[in-house]
């Protein structure tokens, strides 16, 4: 019996490829798993209308720990035309399986380490060393949206915001559309305290807050609040606050300034292909969702369906996520090794995808 299961959900385009190319190194540093297939993505989204099926769900209950590779995603109107014709016109609306995999198993911690491997060519600085800590189940991405804009929602709206609502008169409620930004305040504790408690294990000398609380006043406001808080219960450590415009200005100006970076959903999702970006772009962008009983690892990339079948993509990234499940599970010493040996490899430059300038193949 192997000493662990893991969920194996390759997903939509490259991330077939990448997740058989991660395969090839876990097998090769002796990773003692079964692994267990989970359908997810566009296929079974165009011929069940769900691309999470509950049997996946289920799954992700019963394993260690799950690798995934990518999905795609399309705009409602294109997402209900790729179904099959039986299911068209039948009042299924497409939402993200990530987003909803986050969500049901209470993902709340998406971990993102942005590292600048001595060698790449694609690095914008060496030695830089960026963790993004990003609140992975609640803000814009709740996916709690109008469209149109229902009648006893706008009267409470005017009731409660005249003025601001007063520039919509004569807007018809067919051309509004609302998402919310929801926040709790327990939701901002945990993503706080989680970077602050990286933060203290890994010797980082400051924890930075990126928000917008100057404007998106309540709900970035009430993360820096508690982040101010928290920050008492660790000495030693600065807290440092930004808004998130100010820190892509900032990353690209003085990026081996920070090390720990929180933030909510969807500022977190920016600022932390950003910080990939420095590093050498998502073919290096590796992360973690993270809850109390699940935890799912993937490339920050996506399907690419431009290169399916070409066997072309960067793999590392995957494979990086892959040395985050393997440091989760309490693998530490073939972590280590698996990460050297990606160093190894970037340091060589011998083997480099059409990202870094070179021919070789994922693979």
């Amino acid at each position: 019996m192997a000493k662990y299961r893991i969920g194996w959900m390759p997903g939509d385009g490259v991330g077939v490829d990448v997740m058989d190319a991660t395969r090839i190194v876990l097998d090769k540093l002796g990773f003692d798993a079964e692994y267990v297939h989970g359908d997810i993505g566009w296929e079974f989204w165009q011929k069940e209308a769900n691309p999470l099926p509950d049997r996946t769900i289920e799954m992700l209950n019963n394993v260690d720990a799950s690798l995934f590779g990518a999905i795609t995603s399309l705009p409602k109107e294109e997402a209900e035309a790729a179904l099959v014709p039986e299911l068209r016109g039948t009042g299924k609306v497409y939402r993200s399986p990530i987003v909803r995999l986050r969500q049901e198993f209470n993902l709340r911690t998406n971990l993102r380490p942005c590292k600048a491997y001595p060698g790449n060519p694609l690095n914008f600085r060496d030695g830089l060393d960026l963790v993004v800590f990003r609140q992975n189940t609640e803000g814009l991405y709740m996916g709690v949206e109008y469209h149109p804009l229902p009648q006893d929602v706008r009267d409470k709206l005017i009731e409660t915001h005249p003025s601001q609502m007063a520039t919509l008169d004569g807007t018809a409620n067919e051309d509004i559309a609302i998402s919310t930004r929801i926040f709790t305040r327990k939701g901002c504790q945990q993503i706080v305290r989680d970077g602050f408690e990286y933060a203290r294990k890994f010797g980082y000398k400051s924890v930075t807050i990126v928000e917008k609380p100057n404007v998106v006043r309540e709900t970035s406001g009430l993360m820096v609040r508690e982040a101010r808080k928290i920050a008492e219960e660790y000495p030693g450590i600065e807290l440092w606050e930004t808004n998130i415009d100010a820190m892509c200005m900032w990353l690209v100006k003085n990026p081996q300034d920070y090390g720990v970076l929180v933030s909510s959903n969807m500022f977190g999702d920016i600022v932390s292909d950003l910080c990939a970006q420095l590093v050498g772009g998502l073919g290096f962008a590796c992360s973690g969702n993270i809850g109390d009983k699940v935890a799912v690892f993937e490339p920050s990339h996506g399907s690419a369906p431009k290169y399916v079948g070409m066997n072309k993509v960067n793999p590392i990234a995957m494979i990086l996520s892959a040395k985050m499940m393997l440091d989760h599970l309490g693998e530490a010493d073939m972590a280590e090794r698996l990460e050297n040996a990606v160093a190894a490899v970037i340091a060589a430059g011998e083997v480099r995808t059409y990202d870094m300038g070179g021919s070789s193949t994922t693979t």
